[in-house]
């Protein structure tokens, strides 16, 4: 495996080199406070179990729904505060998405890990902004986007004096209604010196339409090959109830199948990390 840059995460761990995958998990968008709290908890208990640094993922506001009338989530001040309950309570480091320059800078002072969606990875000022904060910023490879593209990502950060980075592959555009992932697309990212995620949930979406589809049974397959490969995160989406989700519904991981798929992934990235 190619040499990677360590991200540290808040001084509790680090992302990257020959380490066992972090798990960037929770439910796509903040629904209700106990739900999330929840989620949360069950997460870390897990994690706890099978020796996988967590960091808590949830969305205050997806701003790229398809449909006008989709819920969105509970804005950034309800959403930082349940953010922020759930680091100090649990005692987890917590992530979520930032969409315009002027959330980073309130958003850093809450999270451990700012995210930068698919769709906005070009977006210059906003990954200058995100760089600004000091904090590790994990960016979306957009799915219009080839592998070695994500040169150019780096070099923005790369530009700003901003190291702490990481690329994430959530599938790649495939005509119409359908993504599909190119797994030589990790290493030839890794490549560059950073540490790569794998988005397991995304890329099993099936975009188009006013609700996106998705098939949630291929995630353990996705995260399984991604491990094979050898990747330094899974980000997965996982909620107690997907069928009723706001967003990303068939996308999502049932809760209760959490462990079972960690089980195989961490038998899979031991392999591979041996070599």
């Amino acid at each position: 495996m190619d040499k990677v840059r360590e991200i540290d995460i808040n001084g509790r761990f680090t992302i990257g080199g020959k380490q066992r995958f972090a798990l960037l998990a929770g439910p796509c968008v903040i629904e209700t406070e106990a739900m999330v709290m929840h989620t949360a908890e069950v997460l870390k208990t897990i994690c706890n179990k099978l020796d996988v640094n967590l960091i808590f993922k949830a969305s205050f506001d997806k701003a790229n729904r398809s449909s006008l009338g989709s819920k969105r989530g509970p804005g950034m001040e309800e959403g930082l505060r349940i953010l922020d309950k759930v680091k100090h309570e649990l005692d987890l480091p917590v992530m979520t998405d930032v969409h315009e320059c002027h959330q980073c800078q309130p958003v850093a002072e809450v999270v451990d890990l700012l995210q930068i969606p698919a769709f906005l990875c070009r977006q210059t000022d906003l990954l200058l902004a995100a760089a600004a904060t000091g904090k590790p910023v994990n960016v979306k490879k957009g799915q219009f986007m080839a592998p070695t593209d994500a040169k150019q990502i780096i070099g923005k950060f790369e530009g700003s004096g901003h190291h702490d980075v990481m690329l994430c592959e959530r599938g790649t555009s495939f005509g119409y209604g359908r993504l599909v992932v190119d797994f030589t697309g990790l290493p030839e990212m890794r490549s560059l010196g950073y540490p790569v995620v794998f988005d397991a949930t995304h890329s099993v979406q099936q975009p188009g339409g006013e609700i996106t589809r998705g098939n949630r049974e291929m995630v353990p397959y996705l995260i399984n090959a991604a491990c094979a490969i050898g990747v330094d995160a899974i980000f997965a989406e996982i909620h107690p109830d997907p069928e009723h989700a706001w967003s990303d519904a068939a996308n999502q991981l049932q809760l209760d199948m959490a462990e079972t798929v960690l089980r195989r992934a961490i038998e899979i990235d031991n392999l591979t990390k041996q070599c």
